[in-house]
């Protein structure tokens, strides 16, 4: 995506369907984050000492990830074609600020690395589904 793709892409946008899918999963993971995963689950866990493979450390990444993939798409794009470019890239993006946390003075978890990595995948897969080719947005 070029500077001049991304003025045509701002100048031309519209609220369609393609946009409204988009922001729905994005919206859904962060209300899902914020209502229900850090307040009620994370705490959940911890207090009973269960072992959930690490989903609880990594929820913020996780329900973040699809998030910040989804909404960007319903700002950035206008249609398939250069959502997977962009996807990959802003999963791309997450990953190596999750590399580069020691130089923000927190620790680097590899457990946040690979749940952001995992759930670009996911992401990708959950986009390419919602955005089949005879499913057009």
């Amino acid at each position: 995506m070029t500077i001049s793709d991304f003025k045509h892409e701002l100048k031309n946008w519209r609220f369609t369907r393609y946009k409204l899918v988009n922001f729905t999963i994005g919206f859904s993971a962060l209300l899902l984050y914020e209502f229900l995963g850090r307040p009620l689950y994370r705490p959940y866990i911890y207090r009973h000492k269960i072992y959930d493979f690490h989903i609880a450390d990594t929820l913020g990444n996780s329900l973040g990830t699809i998030a910040a993939i989804f909404i960007s798409l319903a700002l950035l794009t206008n249609g398939k074609p250069k959502g997977n470019p962009l996807l990959k890239l802003i999963t791309l993006v997450l990953v190596i600020y999750e590399i580069g946390q020691p130089l923000l003075g927190k620790p680097a978890d590899i457990w946040d690395i690979t749940a952001t990595f995992l759930t670009g995948i996911v992401s990708y897969l959950i986009y390419n589904f919602a955005f089949k080719k005879n499913n057009k947005a």
